[in-house]
């Protein structure tokens, strides 16, 4: 105050930018008065004015280096979504105001190597934070947003705020996150799933898309070799992979031999998946095959044609157009409607086994909830996992889950209906395989029906279709004697319970000595018996009595 001749006291205030940005600190102990307090320049201030330009280490506690080493992964459509980027900001600069960018999309690598691709033709830096190293307090976040501002000042820097756990436009954004994202940070883009509930102001929303179908071909061609080029088609067609995880797989995939066989890579696709969906649902190892199934013929021909539907997607949308002209619906859609034990979960089974895909039965103890907004939360995290391609959706009991909406009475029956109508959406965008199996076909809601490309009905096995159950229901090496598999027949049970009983059968022979240890009529017919009581049904002892083997069995 005494150095200049017309002072003015409002320059150490507290919004003024010499405390502000933190060049200055009043020290001030006691009952010191301000005029005789002391004035002491930052450290990172004067470490700048000495010409040491780094990061504040207050800063480098929480921020991540982004951008260096290889060039980001980015396909020619976001390539182009870059540039256009780079020349809005580069407008917004000449007016002043720099906008929040919004990275909006379900992949957050190709977010990140979009924002890296923007940084590095402005010549900026991009530091990376979490969404959970943000402090909580709100004095904190005041703290580090100036902190974070002074330091966009003294160099060309640029932060990518990682929020990819805020759920959805249903929900808003955390109180920190929104009190440090409403500051004046300078450049700073935030990775979002969907745009926030309370949008942000001077922010400006890109959707950040994957790359498209014949980007990821081409891409899987250089990767692979050009003697590829029938693997890039078949893996195009079924996985939808950013360039990042392309060229991941590729070189892991190399490593072990000089070129990558198309078994390796297509295993290395669908382990992508994985670690997020064993979280959210059970994995079912697929054992069976087409001769383990005994249905009709029409809905073993429906099956062969969901299974060709598949491998044939990539020819049908991308090559003869169809994705040009259908923005919903790209994804293939079943119902398996039939009795318990008919063979529903089996020919899921066997889907998985023949396209070499994961099968993933969706708990739905896991993901429905109580809590409104947290059973739509569950549903979209497993869609979103199983949309790279990597597995096959089961939804078993469906009519649980895809019931019938009711009339609305009170908020209970909105909340019930609106995560119906998330269902119907969700369903109609997914891109995979999904299988809906129900034993109530007519609980499920119309809308559900209209969405479905198939619907398998599994009848209740007949005589036939019994006796050749029966000959495939117990295992190739359990010892057996001569067994009549049309008198078994003859007893009303579904595929299901048949395999119950060879098992219990096989089991109680197991444990005889060893001169009796198979499985005869005897213990079929006594394991029959205790499968009827279970299932309540009518136990009439004439069947059961011991008779010679008729003509033909084995």
């Amino acid at each position: 105050m005494q150095a200049f001749a017309e002072p003015s006291w409002d320059a150490l205030s507290a919004h003024r930018p010499l405390r502000y940005l933190r060049l200055l600190e009043i020290n001030q102990p006691g009952a010191t008065p301000l005029t005789a307090a002391a004035l002491r320049a930052d450290e990172r201030v004067v470490n700048y004015i000495k010409g040491l330009n780094a990061v504040d280490e207050r800063l480098s506690a929480l921020l991540a280096v982004s951008g260096t080493g290889d060039a980001p992964a980015l396909a020619p459509s976001q390539e182009a979504l870059a540039e256009d980027i780079v020349a809005q900001l580069q407008l917004s600069d000449s007016s002043g105001d720099a906008p929040l960018v919004e990275l909006l999309g379900v992949d957050p690598g190709s977010k990140h190597d979009v924002a890296t691709q923007v940084c590095a033709a402005l010549n900026r830096r991009l530091y990376r934070i979490a969404l959970d190293a943000l402090p909580g307090p709100k004095a904190e976040i005041e703290n580090l947003a100036r902190l974070w501002r002074r330091e966009s000042l003294m160099l060309p820097v640029a932060l990518y705020v990682d929020a990819e756990e805020i759920d959805g436009a249903a929900h808003e954004l955390g109180s920190a996150l929104h009190w440090f994202l409403s500051r004046d940070l300078g450049l700073v883009f935030v990775g979002l799933r969907e745009p926030p509930a309370r949008p942000i102001d001077a922010s400006c929303a890109v959707e950040v898309r994957k790359p498209t179908a014949q980007e990821q071909r081409k891409a899987w061609t250089e990767a692979l070799g050009s003697r590829a080029e029938r693997t890039a088609v078949v893996l195009a067609g079924q996985f939808n992979l950013s360039l990042r995880d392309i060229r991941r797989i590729a070189s892991r995939a190399t490593q072990a031999r000089a070129s990558a066989t198309e078994d390796k890579v297509w295993d290395a696709c669908c382990s992508l998946t994985r670690p997020r969906l064993d979280l959210l649902a059970l994995r079912i190892e697929p054992k069976a095959t087409w001769d383990d199934l005994v249905l009709p013929q029409e809905a073993l021909g429906l099956l062969h044609q969901i299974a060709a539907q598949v491998r044939g997607r990539h020819q049908v949308y991308e090559e003869w157009g169809y994705a040009k002209t259908m923005t919903r619906g790209l994804g293939i859609s079943a119902l398996f409607a039939g009795e318990s034990g008919t063979g529903k979960t089996m020919a899921a089974e066997v889907l998985a086994k023949e396209l070499r895909l994961a099968l993933y039965r969706i708990d739905l103890s896991a993901v429905v909830s109580k809590y409104i907004g947290e059973t739509e939360k569950n549903l979209r995290k497993l869609f979103d996992a199983a949309e790279q391609g990597g597995a096959i959706l089961l939804f078993d009991e469906a009519d649980a889950l895809f019931g019938k909406r009711s009339e609305v009475k009170d908020s209970h029956d909105r909340y019930a209906n609106i995560e119906i109508n998330y269902l119907l959406q969700r369903m109609e965008a997914f891109s995979g395989l999904a299988i809906l199996a129900t034993n109530m076909k007519s609980a499920l809601d119309l809308a559900f029906m209209r969405r479905l490309r198939f619907v398998v009905n599994f009848p209740f096995p007949g005589v036939a279709e019994r006796t050749q159950i029966w000959r495939k229901a117990l295992a190739p090496d359990v010892p057996r004697d001569t067994l009549d598999y049309e008198r078994l027949a003859r007893f009303n049970l579904s595929g299901g319970n048949i395999h119950s009983i060879a098992l219990n059968a096989t089991f109680t022979a197991a444990q005889r000595t060893d001169a009796d240890k198979m499985v005869n009529m005897p213990l079929l017919l006594s394991a029959t018996r205790s499968e009827l009581r279970k299932l309540d049904k009518q136990v009439n002892e004439a069947d059961f009595r011991s008779v010679q083997p008729t003509r033909g069995a084995a």
